[in-house]
């Protein structure tokens, strides 16, 4: 896309024709958010920077909205995009996030690290608007933080001190991602965040 475009203006038009005369409704509504770094130099406040993009809830919508945005790979470093059920907005404060935290998985230095850190967010993008996760209430987003040298992945969810369930969503994000058994993803609680400014892991698969 051009380069003087930003997500917005992506998604609102152009690309492939759609009939849209079909829609595939999805369980939830959706809302991608975009934490923009051109903003930052000039803003203090975490979350100053983060608007709203697109909202959708059918399939055909989503794939509308993902083929005329940026790749995760080719945004600035700094930038984030965050995708949460509507109504949860992509801070810890949130209320439905308030309780809860989020598994991060660090993309490695494989041959084309670009590639698979967009192969890793759209598989799970995908599962998580298609309800593919067993705990599929207890998401609340997903997130892409393109970082120097250590972009990552997080989900977020409602219920940290539920070590059990919290467990099993971990295994179920590795699978997905085609982790290896050698390779360690940590879940972190917003609270111990809030409190402290970062937070050990308080699990880990």
């Amino acid at each position: 896309m051009a380069e003087d475009r930003t997500p917005e203006q992506e998604a609102q038009g152009g690309g492939d024709e759609i009939d849209m005369s079909r829609r595939h409704p999805l369980e939830y509504r959706w809302t991608l958010w975009f934490d923009n770094p051109a903003q930052k130099q000039s803003m203090n406040k975490f979350g100053q920077g983060l608007r709203p993009v697109y909202s959708f809830d059918n399939v055909e919508d989503f794939w509308c909205l993902y083929n005329n945005i940026k790749a995760p790979s080719q945004l600035q470093p700094s930038a984030t995009y965050y995708l949460f059920k509507d109504g949860i907005q992509p801070k810890w404060e949130d209320p439905k996030n308030a309780n809860g935290g989020c598994w991060t998985a660090t993309v490695p230095r494989a041959a084309n690290p670009g590639q698979l850190l967009d192969a890793w967010w759209l598989h799970l993008v995908l599962a998580c608007i298609g309800e593919q996760f067993e705990e599929g209430d207890e998401v609340c987003g997903v997130t892409v933080n393109i970082r120097n040298g250590k972009n990552r992945i997080e989900m977020w969810t409602k219920t940290a001190a539920n070590e059990a369930l919290q467990i099993s969503v971990g295994k179920q994000l590795k699978q997905l991602l085609d982790m290896s058994d050698n390779t360690k993803i940590g879940f972190s609680v917003f609270a111990d965040k809030l409190q402290q400014g970062k937070a050990r892991d308080r699990y880990s698969v």
